[in-house]
């Protein structure tokens, strides 16, 4: 096999970023991922409306098709059914006021297809009185973890994150169940219902400090009361405009390294900085000194000088500066697509590898509906059966064939 997951039919009735974020990831290993939109095109095909082609639709429907379904209609919710017959996984973010409004809730798809691996994403998880609670990343995976509040230095209100930052997390944790369900057909014979929250990964990303919390170290609450201190992790400004952060956890024996980097080593020999633990009780004019010596050197300068010590420093890159990140492009987290529209030359990989296993090149997003004939025909429907469907928009043929 040219991809090691091409033997997989993917039904992506998913909608935004979670769920057919863990399509797009099986997608990239080979499989045959049909993207299920309705007659007027997914919603997130709009969420940015002023750009013809709408960016966030190119990454998380690449290499997918498009199979355009009125599921308001009886006729489409059959065939629907007759799709899940042939399918493998299915991937859904769907309510479970909605999966009972359109016939697809995991009891009703399994008895169609027992071998079915049904995965659902939900807001704030499967049992609770907040199971039909709508959400997004930034409400439950963001704000409802305490990673928003953690995060705001005191009396700052609370910043907003990157967009689909909590979706992408959280697709990846789908995926992971959904690897997980196929094992378990694999041993047993038999589909599953697998299942992850936006609220259950924001929490486990948040879980280190939230840890603390149960063994009484609120460093939230320590943050909002006494502020956030800690020189030796923290961001600084370089003279040429550009920052970067320090993370030094070895901080007896990188302390020292830090001040020859700077050129102060006679901080060394101050009584008030000799040693980490007399540098931190006077951490606030600590913090100020360490400003005002990378304020002295260009980015390139600093980071020469903080390698040279062997200390544990990142840039704060721009967007630009990450899509051009050299190591990035080796290492194949950001690649080139070989698309000659502009919008699309190059893409975001997903974050998984698998020694000996290629993933796919990326392939230009659909239109709506663009491959609703095909996908039917490549799954054995009659042609008399599908130009039915279509006479009954019940099906959208959005091919170039039918645009001409």
């Amino acid at each position: 096999m040219d991809h090691f997951l091409q033997d997989l039919v993917v039904v992506d009735a998913a909608t935004f970023l979670a769920g057919p974020g863990a399509a797009t990831m099986l997608g990239d290993f080979g499989a045959t991922v049909i993207k299920i939109e309705p007659p007027s095109g997914d919603g997130y095909r709009g969420l940015v409306g002023r750009y013809p082609v709408p960016y966030h639709w190119l990454l998380t429907s690449r290499n997918k098709q498009s199979l355009a379904v009125d599921l308001r209609k009886d006729a489409g919710q059959q065939l629907f059914h007759e799709v899940i017959a042939k399918a493998d996984v299915m991937t859904t973010n769907f309510m479970p006021s909605q999966l009972q409004r359109y016939n697809m809730t995991y009891p009703t798809l399994s008895a169609v297809n027992p071998r079915l691996v049904f995965a659902h994403i939900t807001g704030y998880g499967d049992e609770g009185p907040e199971t039909d609670r709508r959400a997004f990343d930034v409400t439950g995976w963001w704000a409802r973890s305490g990673m928003m509040e953690f995060v705001r230095d005191p009396g700052q209100t609370p910043l907003m994150p990157a967009p689909g930052m909590g979706d992408h997390s959280t697709a990846t944790a789908l995926f992971a169940a959904i690897m997980s369900g196929l094992y378990k057909r694999e041993r047993t014979g038999q589909g599953c219902r697998v299942s992850t929250s936006l609220a259950a990964n924001g929490v486990w990303a948040n879980g280190m400090a939230l840890q603390g919390v149960i063994a009484g170290n609120d460093l939230a609450t320590h943050r909002q009361d006494k502020g956030w201190v800690n020189p030796l992790s923290a961001p600084y400004g370089c003279a040429d405009g550009s920052y970067l952060v320090l993370t030094m956890i070895n901080t007896s024996r990188e302390y020292p390294q830090l001040c020859q980097a700077l050129g102060h080593p006679e901080w060394l020999q101050d009584e008030r900085f000799a040693d980490i633990a007399q540098a931190m009780r006077n951490r606030d004019l600590l913090q100020q000194m360490i400003t005002d010596a990378f304020a002295q050197f260009d980015y390139q300068e600093a980071a020469k000088r903080l390698d040279e010590q062997g200390i544990t420093y990142g840039k704060v890159q721009t967007m630009t500066e990450v899509l051009e990140d050299e190591q990035f492009r080796a290492a194949g987290i950001v690649v080139e697509t070989g698309d000659t529209q502009g919008d699309f030359d190059l893409t975001i990989s997903s974050p998984i590898n698998i020694s000996g296993e290629t993933k796919k090149a990326p392939k230009r997003a659909p239109d709506i509906g663009a491959d609703s004939l095909s996908v039917l025909r490549q799954l054995d429907f009659q042609e008399a059966y599908i130009q039915e469907l279509v006479q009954a928009e019940v099906v959208v043929d959005g091919s170039s064939s039918a645009a001409d």
